[in-house]
This record gives structure tokens, sequence and C-alpha cells, in this order.
């Protein structure tokens, strides 16, 4: 239901609590007695998890208290803050450091309200803010360190979008280029300042007047933000699928209505913006969108009828899409992939790796766990998907980064040396078409990956220092506008086939 890479290469998976027993057994005998939990009071099995991506291995974690539907993001330290859930969790701030024998540190009444499908987003002053959740239309701040981060601030937007059906819950949130937050809910969007409490702008209604929140769920992106030498940048949100309005109302009577093929997109820095309305190959209902390093976008998982919810959804979209956000509007910004052949729908995730592939996982469309004997069996399993740049017919155009080759430091503003190869000494680089460009790992749940950011980086003129090395200078973002402290992997990317990615910690 929820993932999130960490800097040491290792994937935070977890769960809801109240499922029952689950088939990972909790380590050295412990077990989680929970005397509030509604479906297991004495369980030793584990809920969370942490898939080391270097062996290939799983430990077992210990988490203590609902995170069913919960919210998270990484603090620009790297600890993952993950917040609300259900019942016992509603309230409770959960900690995770990356470390090998780390497990899950519980603050209980760590939120100043309950968080049931709330969005959290990094600021440019590392505090998180956790906005709305089911009938929460307001908004708070962690930690929790002075009088104005202890109190709840009002947030009416989100009760004028807030329709019976409850079609804001996860709201898209993206830090804008200004400081400001571009927040989507239903089916209307605003420019919020949060240091003000004030809306600085309020966008068109999308064209369609449908609904893209949970659980009417569609997906969405900011894309990437290219800096060219300090000049304005420029901010583009883009929203893909959901369900039409009416389709909770009807799937809550047994009828599946077909799920949305169009996206929307609106440059959000533009002094007048609009939305321009696209058409998807397929139409997706709770669809994963999920941000690669050369500035495309996978759309993977989801289904073609229904809305999210248990026993809600039908007719699994097993075709992924790549996006190509620069392509022309008259040509074709939309690719068809290979299919998989696994259901992944409601419950189900995907997040970009290191190394470039997208890990899969997830879905389960049920109240408990159920393997067998249901339309879609609960899902265990775990795939690695390769976007089409990890062909091996552009292996003479992959790009290895030998400098930084490791875990490096940046200031804002900083000028960075990059030094890298091509494993073909063959091989021609085409110096123009050589990018560098920064990615924010996502926390993603519910078709939603928070704090997912993709920059492209002004760089300088590539140099050949051998045949096959290459040098560069590339500067870091100059504000945490653009880039929030935190733990980035740095690409270099060339003729859109991305290296492996090296950790950076901006600050």
């Amino acid at each position: 239901m929820h993932m999130q890479l960490l800097n040491n290469d290792r994937v935070i998976i977890f769960d809801r609590t109240d499922f029952g027993r689950s088939n990972l057994s909790l380590p050295n005998g412990k077990c989680r007695d929970d005397p509030n939990d509604q479906a297991l009071k004495h369980d030793c099995t584990a809920h969370s998890a942490e898939y080391n991506l270097l062996t290939n291995s799983i430990r077992p974690l210990m988490v203590q208290t609902d995170t069913w539907c919960s919210s998270g993001a990484v603090s620009a330290d790297g600890n993952l803050i993950q917040t609300g859930g259900f019942n016992d969790g509603e309230r409770v701030v959960r900690i995770f450091q990356p470390c090998s024998t780390c497990d899950w540190q519980e603050v209980s009444n760590g939120l100043s309200a309950r968080r049931w499908y709330a969005t959290n987003n990094i600021l440019p002053d590392g505090r998180i803010i956790v906005i709305g959740g089911r009938q929460q239309f307001n908004y708070e701040f962690y930690p929790k360190s002075t009088t104005s981060t202890n109190q709840l601030f009002s947030l009416p937007f989100l009760s004028q979008t807030n329709d019976r059906y409850e079609d804001n819950l996860y709201p898209f949130v993206y830090l804008n280029v200004d400081g400001n937050l571009f927040i989507f809910a239903n089916n209307q969007s605003i420019l919020f300042n949060y240091t003000t409490n004030s809306i600085v702008k309020t966008f068109p209604e999308i064209p369609d007047g449908n609904p893209r929140n949970y659980p009417s769920t569609g997906s969405s992106v900011l894309l990437p933000l290219k800096l060219n030498n300090n000049l304005l940048v420029e901010a583009e949100v883009l929203i893909c699928g959901g369900a039409p309005r009416g389709s909770v109302q009807q799937a809550n009577s047994g009828k599946f209505i077909g799920a949305i093929q169009t996206c929307g997109r609106i440059r959000i820095t533009d002094p007048n913006p609009t939305w321009t309305m696209e058409t998807m190959p397929l139409a997706r209902v709770m669809g994963d969108m999920t941000l690669l390093p050369n500035g495309q976008v996978l759309i993977i998982n989801g289904a073609a009828r229904g809305i999210a919810g248990w026993e809600m959804g039908r007719d699994p979209v097993f075709y992924p899409v790549v996006y190509l956000p620069d392509n022309p509007v008259d040509t074709s910004r939309f690719q068809v992939l290979n299919p998989s052949s696994i259901p992944r729908m409601y419950h189900s995730t995907a997040i970009l790796l290191r190394d470039g592939r997208v890990l899969v996982g997830g879905s389960n469309p049920h109240q408990y766990y159920r393997f067998s004997g249901v339309l879609y069996p609960t899902e265990l399993n775990l795939e690695a998907f390769s976007p089409p740049y990890l062909d091996l017919e552009y292996s003479g155009l992959r790009p290895t980064i030998t400098t930084p080759v490791s875990y490096t430091k940046v200031r804002y503003g900083q000028r960075l040396a990059v030094r890298f190869s091509v494993s073909n000494s063959t091989t021609k680089v085409d110096k123009k078409k050589v990018q560098v460009t920064m990615v924010s790992p996502s926390f993603t749940t519910h078709s939603y990956s928070m704090n997912q950011r993709v920059l492209m980086l002004n760089t300088g003129h590539v140099l050949a220092v051998t045949t096959s090395s290459y040098a560069m200078a590339v500067w870091a973002p100059n504000s945490a506008f653009l880039a929030p402290p935190g733990y980035y992997l740095l690409y270099v990317v060339h003729q859109d086939i991305p290296s492996e990615g090296v950790w950076v910690q901006i600050h």
C-alpha cells in the first residue's frame, strides 16, 4: 500500500495492521499486542518490511499502530517521516531512520488532528506540511517546535471541494517555483501561500469537470523543472485518468463505469494559466504516474472501470504507457509498452529505483488478505519494470557516472564537476544531447507519489577527456523553492538514456 526508497538503496514497504495475519513473521518471536486493533489483538506477523535491493532480501519491521491510508515524506536528514492512518494510528507520527538494524519509532499524538487520506509535502525550510484527510479541512506542520507549528490552520478550499463522496482525499500538492503550494482537490485547484494562510491564485476548473482525487482516483505529476542559467523556471502539472462524476454512486450499486481517458496539463507559472486536454491511449483509474530520470512519465497499474475501494475496480489495465512531455502537441506524446500480467489495482504502488528501473508491487482490493476464491487475489510479489531506455539496444549510449562516485553533499547554487563514460568506446557522444537531472524519490500510495520531483540542471559544455570519458560542469539548483533540502538521485542522461543514479544531499 505504501513504498519509499531511502538513500541506503532500501525500500520501506508497509500495509495496514488490521488486515489480519500477514505471510511474513516478525523476527525473534516478537509480537504486537494492540487492544484497539480491529482484526487481531495479538499478532506475531509483520505489516511493514525493508526490501534490500542489493541483496534482494526482505527484513520484517514492527509497525505498532494502524497505517491504513496514511501519508509520508522524507526529511532533509533522510529519515522517513510517516503520519496518520486509521483507528489508533490516526494521530501518530512514525519515524524510520535508514540503517540496517533500525525499526519504526512511533510518537503518539504527534499530530494535532486525525489524518486519514492526507497529503504530505516537504517545504523549503525542511518542515513537512500535512494537508487534509477525511473530514479535515485544515493543515499542520511537522516537526512541532514553536507556537506556529503546534496549531491547526483552516483551509476552507478543502471543505468547498468535499462532495458527498469526498472526492478531494489525497489532494495533489506541489511546491511551486515561487515557494507557494499548488493544491488540486476534486476538480479545482489553487495556488496557496501557507505562510500567510491565503490563496494567491484560483486556477480554472479542469475542463471536463470530473473529479480526479480519491476515490475517483486519477494520478498526477509536476513535470520536470528546467533550470536554465537561473532564469524564470516554468512549472507544469499533469493530471491523468480517474473516474467520471457519478462513478462512486454507480460502483456502490454494483455498476462499474468506464474510467477517464483524458489528461489535463496546466502551466501554473503563467499569468493566466489554462488547461490543455490530451487523450491517453487507454482509459485508467488508480494508475500510478512515475517520473523517470530522462524527464518522461511512466503511467502504470490501474483499472479500466470502477473506482478505488474494496471490490470496486474491474478490468485491470496491463499496458504501461510512457508520456513524452516535450513532444509537440500535434504528435503522439504517448507510447504504449509491452503488457504485464499481474493485476495491480487498489493498494498497488510504483517507485523509481536508483538503477532506473521501477519497482511495482501490491494490489489488495479486499478488506482482508484474500489469496484465492476471489476475482483479483491479494498480491504479495514485487516486480522490477524496465523502461525502454534499459533495452540492450541502447547499452552503447548508456553513460556511467565516474565523478562523483558516491554520496555527495552539495550546496544551493554550487558548481559540481561531473565526469561520465560510455560503455562502448566507439560510441560518439552527442554533446548537445547530454543532460544532468536530479530526482527526488517519492512516497507513493493510492496512485499519488508525494514529493516526486525532477530537476533538469543547468550544465556547461561537455568536454572529451578520452575517447570514452567526458567531463562537464553542473550547477545545483540555487533555491530551496526549486529543490527542498534533502536527498536526490543525480543522473547523467545521454540521448534520453540515463545512467545509474548517484545519491546527493542538497542543503
